[in-house]
């Protein structure tokens, strides 16, 4: 009998293990612009609403993807903004806010962050990609399922997007591209 709630015991422990493993590690934009100053690493910001049903979708199946989660927390920091709500933003000695902030419509659309029109986020979600200084690379629109936000992972990390300076070697890049993370 005590073999078996040990052996359960045990069980339960290594699951809460994989669990824990299995999660993004989320920070604010300003952490990780102080974060990159001590150990440089690329930004990837997550652009949502509370309303918005492929926003949810893609924190459940992709976000909660444990290769998504690993290859993220290994080589980028991870931020979540929300693009409709009120936090404050400093960004290159910028603040940025949400003045028209409605409060009562806190899970409905609201008004757009300054911040989101300033990465010209036109559609939720948004997947954002900073370099190690915290400069701007390129905003990924729409819900990606792991292996397509994988490509994307890949390419920004490795700076291969660099390389590209026309659709054609963006095409081939992706037609080249053998995914290896598990579909959830």
């Amino acid at each position: 009998m005590m073999k078996k709630i040990t052996l359960g015991l045990i069980a339960v422990f290594a699951f809460s293990l994989t669990a824990i493993a299995q999660e993004i590690n989320w920070v604010t934009l300003e952490e990780a612009l102080e974060l990159q100053k001590k150990e440089p690493k690329k930004i990837f910001m997550d652009v949502y609403t509370n309303w918005c049903g492929p926003c949810k979708m893609l924190d459940k199946n992709t976000f909660g993807n444990a290769d998504v989660a690993a290859y993220v927390n290994e080589h980028y920091y991870a931020v979540k903004f929300n693009a409709e709500g009120n936090e404050e933003v400093t960004y290159k000695d910028q603040t940025f806010k949400n003045p028209n902030y409605d409060a009562t419509k806190a899970n409905r659309r609201n008004s757009s962050h300054e911040f989101s029109r300033y990465l010209k986020v036109q559609a939720y979600p948004t997947m954002v990609f900073f370099d190690e200084e915290g400069g701007f690379i390129s905003p990924i629109t729409g819900y990606l399922k792991p292996q397509q936000l994988e490509l994307y992972l890949k390419l920004f990390q490795s700076d291969k997007h660099k390389e590209m300076t026309s659709q054609e070697q963006f095409n081939e890049y992706f037609k080249s591209f053998t995914p290896t993370f598990k579909e959830s």
